[in-house]
Order: C-alpha cells, then sequence, then structure tokens
C-alpha cells in the first residue's frame, strides 16, 4: 500500500495565502506588526512555523468558558477531511495545572510534533491558567512613621 500524499504542500499553501487569509491581522502601530488568530497558531505570530492551517502538524491551547483549558490538535493523516483532522481534549477548571502540562507533552512528543512549539504550547496553557486564577484582594497599607499615626488619629477623632 503506498503512502498518501497531499495534493498541495505546505509551502505552497502558505505561500498563496500569506498576504491574505481570514486569520491574518495587520497593525500599523507598532512598525506594521503582523498577527494571526488562527486557533491552531500558539504564539499569535503570522509566520509560516506557526501557522496552523498551514502546516500538516499544528497545535493549539485555548481557554474554554468554564474556566478550562481546551488542546486542539491537527490530524496529518486527514488532510483531506478536515472535519476530523482536529482533535479537541477539555480540561475543566479543577484539572491539576500539571496534568494538562503532561498532556500537552506528551500528546506533541508521542506523536512528532516539533519541539519548540511544545514548549510554546505549555506556557500558554501556562498563562491562560494563570489569567483564570481569582484576584487577591489587596491589604490596607500600613501606616509608617510617627507622623503618619498622628494624622490618622486626628482624623479618626
Amino acid at each position: 500500500m503506498a503512502a498518501q500524499r497531499p495534493n498541495v504542500s505546505s509551502d505552497l499553501i502558505w505561500q498563496v495565502t500569506r498576504t491574505q487569509n481570514a486569520f491574518h491581522v495587520k497593525r500599523n502601530s507598532a512598525g506594521g506588526s503582523q498577527f494571526s488568530r488562527d486557533p491552531l497558531n500558539v504564539l499569535g505570530k503570522h509566520s509560516f512555523k506557526y501557522s496552523g492551517y498551514a502546516n500538516e502538524k499544528a497545535i493549539g491551547v485555548q481557554a474554554t468558558e468554564n474556566g478550562g483549558v481546551a488542546i486542539i490538535t491537527k490530524k496529518p493523516s486527514s488532510e483531506q477531511k478536515p472535519a476530523q483532522s482536529f482533535v479537541t481534549v477539555t480540561f475543566g477548571p479543577n484539572a491539576s495545572t500539571r496534568k494538562i502540562y503532561k498532556n500537552i507533552a506528551d500528546k506533541t512528543a508521542k506523536n512528532g510534533y516539533r519541539a519548540d512549539i511544545r514548549e510554546q504550547a505549555i506556557s500558554r496553557a501556562s498563562a491562560i491558567r494563570r489569567s483564570q486564577r481569582s484576584k487577591k484582594d489587596t491589604a490596607p497599607q500600613k501606616l509608617r512613621g510617627a507622623a503618619a499615626k498622628k494624622a490618622a488619629e486626628k482624623e479618626s477623632a
């Protein structure tokens, strides 16, 4: 049985769609930065390296509505079937952060994803989990010095 070959290479897809695609975001400020809203783009940079739609193997990490994390991977075996080419693993808000990191590392390492993308996916999951933490109330500032304590006594009296 012969190996399946895709009809179009990843490089050609990128060259055709790099200037105009639905995920491309251009900013005139900050030196004309270019970003990507591709769900399989880990860093959000507009480049072939991080492009999820152009590469055969891609991984994305997104926050879920209930406070969890979803890991989306693209299977290279079903390129011609877009509906079946994505695998989503969702972790709830009570899932251990270490469990999420381990799952991302295992899923990418065992399936042959690039190591640099793996590290960035883990750091993205870490940033999402950090943003989902509840904020602590700030303690009232302590009075320092005799003059400040006397002023506070005069205000309260």
